[in-house]
């Protein structure tokens, strides 16, 4: 346990953050998984701008690598393409 006032500060905001990463995350996840199961290419165009902004905000937040970021941005685009 930690005994000095920064340390335990320095916890408090590490398991806000983990929270936060956490729920931007699953939300981005989810948001990717219903743009897959799409099969209406207009609707899928409308959502495709949203979601690549969430995935280039986890990156910038390096909760995704940006490669990662990247691979999965360039997937998706190419899959709206071919609808």
């Amino acid at each position: 346990m930690a005994h000095h006032k920064s340390a335990k500060k320095r916890i408090r905001q590490s398991a806000v953050r983990r929270l936060r990463n956490r729920y931007n995350g699953k939300t981005t996840r989810n948001a990717i998984r219903d743009l897959r199961s799409m099969t209406d290419k207009a609707e899928a165009e409308k959502a495709l701008p949203e979601v690549i902004g969430m995935i280039d905000r986890l990156a910038k937040r390096n909760i995704l690598h940006h490669k990662n970021a990247s691979n999965k941005k360039s997937k998706l685009t190419k899959f709206v393409n071919s609808l």
